[in-house]
């Protein structure tokens, strides 16, 4: 084990003990309650729902890009599949929610989003660490995406409010930390990183825009909501993603161009 993968590891011990440690973490149901509850064109919540098209052109922006590329000459082949296919599906799934939000289809947002937040992070240990890890670790961290958020569904299925997100906010959280220290720990390829640090930055831009919903709604006169910015800037993240693999491949001349990591 190198220091590089042990500090890693040391992160993931202590987000794992916090979690546990931590006291149920129940679905406020206040969630809910966006700023913006307009209702246009017939459709309840207007621009938190069309909002989502950011993810769904960025996933299918993705998906066409994922037909070009020569896989023979580049790691993460299901991995990019995932995320483009994983961006579409949040889309979709968000918008279902905030046709009607509650906790029942709330599910359907998480349960695409985990799915992606688990392609990314495959993605990034397949071309900074180990091209062989990140494909084996695709199928399990999938897996354990999609578990994360089922778990919390039979918490509320068994009794409403009685769902715990502790182990959705690690599956959520606990990548995004780790990809900054891989990207600071483990150098770049032919490809670049600034469009890794470019998604980062911006998915952080839409964490903070969502926590501040009704505060950037008051802000703009009723304008946007921070919601609605959070859905835009999500769907620019992963286009950014997507970005730096189609410059890699020009760059490099031919498809696939930047060459596979160790192994």
């Amino acid at each position: 084990m190198t220091w590089r993968t042990g500090v890693l590891l040391a992160l993931l011990v202590v987000a794992v003990t916090a979690a546990a440690l931590m006291p149920p973490w129940p679905q406020n149901p206040a969630y809910h309650a966006f700023a913006d509850q307009r209702l246009l064109l017939g459709v309840p919540h207007f621009w938190n729902v069309v909002s989502n098209i950011a993810f769904i052109g960025a996933g299918l922006f993705g998906l066409a890009l994922w037909r070009e590329v020569d896989w023979r000459a580049r790691p993460g082949r299901w991995g990019w599949l995932v995320v483009g296919t994983g961006g579409v599906l949040t889309g979709i799934g968000s918008a279902y929610y905030h046709i009607a939000p509650d906790n029942q289809t709330l599910y359907w947002d998480r349960l695409p989003m985990a799915i992606l937040f688990m392609g990314i992070f495959s993605i990034a240990i397949g071309e900074r660490i180990s091209a062989r890890a990140g494909s084996r670790l695709l199928a399990p961290l999938v897996l354990l995406g999609a578990a994360s958020v089922e778990v919390w569904r039979q918490g509320e299925l068994a009794a409403a409010g009685a769902g715990d997100l502790r182990f959705y906010g690690l599956v959520q959280y606990y990548p995004m930390l780790a990809l900054a220290l891989i990207l600071l720990m483990y150098p770049a390829r032919n490809e670049g990183g600034r469009h890794w640090w470019g998604m980062l930055g911006l998915y952080s831009g839409a964490k903070l825009a969502e926590l501040s919903d009704a505060a950037v709604y008051g802000v703009s006169a009723g304008l946007v909501s921070g919601h609605v910015l959070k859905h835009v800037l999500g769907g620019a993240a992963l286009a950014v993603l997507f970005g730096g693999l189609r410059s890699a491949q020009v760059g490099s001349g031919s498809p696939g161009g930047a060459g596979p990591p160790r192994n």
